[in-house]
């Protein structure tokens, strides 16, 4: 399965803001995932995919969608970045949203 961290790009980051935080750790820098570039469906690509309604209830938790659809909770960020909605506070009990399917076409349609 793909993992958001594959194929990213790692900034080392030596800030002199840092310093006293790199001195009592005994390194000279910090490694960082540099922010990926993700572009957005679109209906063309939507129109070849299969999506799944779900109607967003108490307790639901994009990991927990992600596990039961896709066999990884890791993969949690496929379905909030196909619904445009960075976390689960963006949404409110009783809207629905969709899991996108199948996985590998989806993963296929996202650049980093």
């Amino acid at each position: 399965m793909a993992s958001r961290y594959e194929n990213r790009l790692i900034s080392k980051n030596s800030e002199k803001v840092y310093k006293e935080l790199l001195d009592k750790r005994g390194v000279g820098a910090i490694s960082q995932y540099r922010t990926p570039k993700l572009k957005h469906i679109t209906a063309s690509d939507i129109s070849k995919l299969q999506t799944v309604g779900h109607i967003w209830k108490t307790g639901d938790r994009f990991f927990k969608l992600a596990h039961k659809h896709y066999g990884d909770s890791e993969l949690w960020w496929v379905i909030a970045w196909f619904n445009q909605t960075p976390t689960e506070g963006h949404l409110k009990l009783g809207e629905v949203i969709q899991i996108p399917l199948p996985l590998e076409r989806v993963l296929s349609y996202f650049e980093i």
